[in-house]
């Protein structure tokens, strides 16, 4: 009976350490969100969004531009150990200004197109995510860049000081 005990208990712990383990899964971008860097509403302005699940954190942070949630994963400094990372998938957007409240994917597996001409919700270059190759070529076609899984982002795309005096387009998707 004791021995029959012992292994249900031990099932259960293994059951909580799986149900512990398992990545959090991306929440729907709100009217109420604010993004983590400069505490305005994401949801104001366009392009691709970001969030990221910090441990112990019940909500997870929004970013208005994507340049900026990839800015804060190259940082040293972070509040706590990132458990996922989500980005919009700008190929199943509506549009450059709607690019829609649930459509994420994992940034993990994200192709991101890199030195497009184009700008993001905070008016720096963005980094525009996509699901597929094919609609990544299809946004380089138009707006040029190339594109590069999330670990190959060169720091200065990010992190590098931005020139405003660059003209940058508002995309068609």
């Amino acid at each position: 009976m004791r021995t029959l005990a012992l292994i249900a208990l031990i099932a259960l712990a293994a059951c909580k350490e799986e149900e512990a383990a398992a990545p959090p899964v991306p929440v729907d971008l709100t009217e109420s969100a604010l993004s983590y860097f400069c505490q305005m509403n994401v949801a104001e302005h366009g392009g691709p969004k970001g969030q990221i699940h910090l441990k112990g954190h019940p909500a997870p942070l929004f970013f208005a531009q994507v340049r900026d949630m990839v800015a804060y994963l190259k940082s040293p400094e972070r509040e706590a150990e990132i458990t996922a990372v989500y980005v919009s998938d700008m190929g199943a957007a509506r549009s450059w200004a709607e690019p829609g409240p649930g459509n994420w994917i994992a940034a993990d597996s994200a192709l991101f197109v890199t030195g497009a001409d184009v700008a993001g919700g905070m008016g720096a270059p963005e980094l525009v995510p996509f699901a597929t190759p094919e609609a990544a070529a299809r946004f380089i076609a138009r707006h040029g860049g190339q594109a590069l899984p999330l670990n190959d982002i060169p720091d200065a795309a990010v992190l590098g000081p931005v020139d405003l005096t660059q003209p940058l387009a508002t995309p068609v998707l």
